[in-house]
């Protein structure tokens, strides 16, 4: 590496947010919460990426309180029951104690959840249309009362947030979960409020994002992570131009985002035609919200590799330095370099990039 990396490490001030510095982790699903709460273990891994330089910790995602939200709730964390809650406010006392901020992220997997494998599997899952994928219809739609207590979970959550010391929240708006199964068109075939063109697609999230503004008041930062590629098919996108991408994120900027949190694959990749602009850069375009970029920072492979057991080498962070002292985006989501390393913003910034470590399979399965 060439460049200086004086750029990752510049504080990061906005209207609601204030970082010491603009490396932020990347929520990543881990199944180490017993019973679905989060114990010391994982207050002590999260307080280890505090301490080991992170501007900004978003959580592994957390479920709301919905019947069907979670694909594991023997092992993936909740954020509705109250054992749970004072488990995340643990980790919150734990974070705030090594100097670090932290959000979690709200999540339901929709239609991702398997009911065979999880508990109630006479119960349907939920799903704007009950497509499993495109074209793999399992069930029927959410009606309009679901709807509105999954709006309500999700608000609640958002509230719980707030009141238990988080600096801010994430809602998962991505990878094919149930909010982007909304934005989807594929997933989303309905006729009434809740469905239609691409701003109708949008009105779930921003009923949710409303409705938590509401809960939490002006000043409590709100983050909204959605991407374009779905884990039912990497190749797809919700839109194709950066007017389509406009109209998309009018809503939920009107809602009430303060971030946008633009998940993709590998963070160099180009969004649209004729622009070096990444997902990230195109969305702080048109908003003139801050970003989050994210996608195999500091490793040569990409995540999916890791779920098929390859590792990936430290890779040169010069790409993503530049891309940030031009001010495409404003924070750089890190996820499994810090996985294997808690210390990797800590190297970085004394430029110890010989001591970073590679990511190896063994990460996914361990609470290091």
């Amino acid at each position: 590496m060439s460049k200086s990396t004086s750029a990752l490490f510049k504080p990061f001030v906005s209207e609601k947010l204030t970082l010491d510095n603009r490396v932020v982790m990347a929520p990543m699903t881990r199944e180490f919460s017993p019973g679905g709460v989060p114990d010391d273990d994982v207050a002590a891994y999260y307080r280890r990426r505090a301490a080991g330089g992170c501007g900004l910790i978003i959580t592994e995602g957390t479920t709301v309180g919905h019947d069907v939200a979670s694909m594991n709730p023997q092992r993936i964390p909740n954020f509705h029951e109250p054992d749970s809650l004072q488990g995340w406010a643990k980790v919150v006392k734990e974070v705030h104690a090594a100097g670090g901020k932290i959000a979690p992220q709200l999540w339901h997997v929709g239609m991702m959840r398997n009911p065979k494998t999880t508990p109630n599997p006479e119960t349907a899952s939920a799903g704007p249309s009950g497509y499993l994928k495109p074209g793999k219809k399992v069930q029927e739609g959410m009606s309009g009362d679901d709807v509105d207590h999954v709006i309500e979970a999700f608000a609640n959550a958002a509230e719980q947030a707030k009141n238990l010391g988080f600096d801010a929240v994430e809602f998962h708006g991505a990878h094919g979960y149930l909010l982007d199964q909304f934005f989807w068109a594929a997933t989303n075939e309905r006729n009434d409020k809740w469905g239609g063109d691409i701003a109708g697609r949008t009105r779930f999230a921003a009923e949710i994002i409303a409705e938590s503004r509401r809960r939490v008041g002006p000043d409590f930062p709100l983050i909204l992570r959605y991407s374009q590629w779905k884990q039912q098919d990497y190749s797809q996108r919700l839109v194709d131009t950066p007017q389509q991408l406009e109209t998309f994120l009018q809503p939920l900027l009107d809602a009430g985002v303060d971030i946008f949190h633009c998940s993709t694959r590998r963070f160099w990749e180009t969004e649209f035609e004729g622009s070096e602009l990444n997902l990230a850069g195109w969305t702080k375009k048109i908003t003139g919200k801050p970003t989050i970029t994210v996608g195999s920072v500091g490793l040569d492979g990409d995540f999916m590799g890791s779920f098929a057991g390859e590792s990936s080498n430290v890779s040169s962070l010069d790409g993503l330095l530049e891309r940030l002292e031009d001010d495409e985006f404003d924070l750089v989501a890190v996820g499994r370099a810090l996985l294997t390393d808690p210390e990797w913003p800590n190297k970085v910034k004394a430029g110890d990039m010989g001591e970073l470590m590679p990511f190896t399979k063994e990460a996914l399965t361990a609470l290091v």
